[in-house]
């Protein structure tokens, strides 16, 4: 600028960049050391990028977690973790050395600190859930449910929910590589836990994949398909390829994703290069046929973006599939921080060439509510992340609302902040609606964690909520109600 030295010049960039509320720093993924892990000193760089032997040396228990950490953890954390496998975790423990590899990350178990470090670690907290961690005071909302989107419900065949007008989640397979503790569809996903029994499918896979793509050619408004489980990376993708290609077939289908988490959590499987081959022949014949294909990925903090990560992103991206996006969940103790939000951001976009597209409010299942935030705090945290990315690149964080489906967190039709209870309104039926008159005129109900509501409210659902489902449906009821008539007096005054 005129007048100013080269040396005010910059000091003046450098002080707009330090004052503002989140600053931009520019960093280069890192792939942890894993030999720092006694379990895995002597692993070299070819097992360890080697998706048989992530797979075959999975965490699957309390023995083997003390395998590879080592004698050097505390007691009071294995103590701690293995009474909420036995009272709360609606998951079983299965993680992949890759990502047991991203929690405390820069400490060997050995070191001082490190126990304490991983009871504070934001991949730990939603991967290997402890007791300490759940509330004792609201444990689960009295509205949590094992299915709390209704998917079950919207089932037009087995394991095919057709929720919105144009588009179905197809769930081929009920496991993962990797278990997070959140799980939306913890119903029927993974091995059963001691305080939940999973549903099981009842057809062979052959029979539910010929009923899903039956009921899809018989469906010419869907254009859509969400491919998911569980996880696409736990099927033998000779299968998977063979389905996709005969979703490629349906004239009507114009978009395929497919959801794996496994991307982060095991990315030497996309690395494998009978699935890079198989994954390019699919993009190829898509492209001819005018559909779309991406991934569909669930990272939810920054540590869990590494080298590998960016490696099986770029080799998918090779293929000729349309894109990779992440879709994360906001998390109390994982990444409900703009700061925490942001630098996973730029962490997949820089580094990994991953869209950040969605963070999803964890959904009302049971023992969830240590991770719930309120619609009033994920409202602050979008506009935490506004500003800084590109907006094409600018996460939406929404409310999966039962009923009703996603909805941007500032798309509420009415607040009740004191009892918690936020109101929606839809423009679709879902597939379980179509005699129902009144879908599109009802407000639906989606309700805050307990705990975070002020006194009164936290005083009202202690009084009206009760073991059973009659006093909970009332007490809902009861604060409809009040919000209405609450309105009604601020509308006339």
């Amino acid at each position: 600028m005129d007048g100013w030295t080269d040396d005010q010049f910059f000091r003046t960039l450098a002080d707009m960049t330090t004052v503002q509320p989140y600053v931009y720093v520019q960093r280069d993924l890192v792939e942890p050391d894993w030999t720092r892990l006694p379990g895995w000193a002597d692993v070299t760089t070819e097992q360890w990028e080697s998706a048989q032997w992530q797979r075959a040396h999975c965490v699957k228990n309390l023995r083997q977690l003390r395998s590879v950490l080592g004698p050097g953890v505390e007691e009071r954390f294995f103590t701690d973790l293995e009474r909420d496998q036995a009272e709360r975790a609606t998951m079983s423990m299965l993680l992949p050395p890759q990502m047991l590899n991203t929690i405390v990350p820069h400490l060997a178990p050995d070191e001082a600190g490190y126990t304490d470090a991983l009871f504070a670690d934001p991949v730990r907290r939603y991967m290997l859930p402890v007791f300490s961690d759940r509330r004792t005071d609201w444990p689960s909302h009295p509205y949590a449910t094992r299915d709390s989107l209704h998917e079950h419900d919207m089932w037009v065949a087995e394991g095919l929910t057709h929720r919105y007008p144009t588009k179905v989640l197809a769930e081929l397979l009920p496991t993962c590589p990797q278990y997070c503790g959140h799980c939306t569809r913890m119903d029927l996903v993974g091995n059963s836990t001691p305080v939940i029994d999973k549903l099981k499918f009842d057809l062979k896979p052959v029979d539910r994949y010929d009923k899903m793509i039956d009921y899809l050619r018989a469906t010419p408004a869907v254009r859509d398909v969400v491919v998911s489980g569980g996880d696409v990376a736990n099927m033998p993708f000779k299968n998977l390829e063979a389905f996709l290609a005969r979703l490629l077939e349906i004239e009507n289908i114009r978009d395929i994703r497919l959801a794996t988490k496994a991307l982060m959590g095991l990315p030497q499987h996309w690395l494998q290069d009978d699935v890079r081959a198989g994954m390019e022949r699919l993009a190829t014949t898509a492209r001819q046929r005018g559909v779309q294909i991406a991934i569909h990925t669930h990272v939810n903090h920054a540590n869990s973006v590494t080298p590998l990560v960016a490696r099986a992103t770029r080799a998918m991206l090779d293929t000729g599939i349309r894109d990779v996006r992440n879709q994360g969940v906001l998390m109390e103790g994982v990444n409900a921080d703009p700061h925490a939000l942001l630098d996973l951001c730029f962490a997949l976009s820089d580094g990994a060439e991953i869209l950040p597209y969605y963070f999803y409010m964890c959904d009302m299942i049971p023992f969830s509510e240590h991770w719930r935030v309120s619609v009033d705090k994920a409202q602050q945290l979008q506009h935490g992340l506004m500003g800084y990315l590109p907006g094409f690149a600018t996460p939406r964080i929404v409310c999966d609302v039962p009923f009703v489906g996603k909805r941007w967190v500032h798309q509420l039709a009415e607040y009740d902040r004191v009892h918690g209870i936020s109101y929606w309104t839809k423009n679709y039926r879902t597939s379980i609606e179509s005699d129902d008159t009144s879908a599109l005129d009802r407000r639906y109900e989606y309700y805050d964690p307990i705990h975070t509501l002020p006194a009164a409210g936290q005083e009202w659902w202690h009084q009206h909520t009760g073991p059973n489902r009659a006093a909970q449906h009332d007490a809902a009821a009861e604060a409809a109600r009040i919000s209405r008539e609450a309105a009604a007096v601020q509308a006339g005054a």
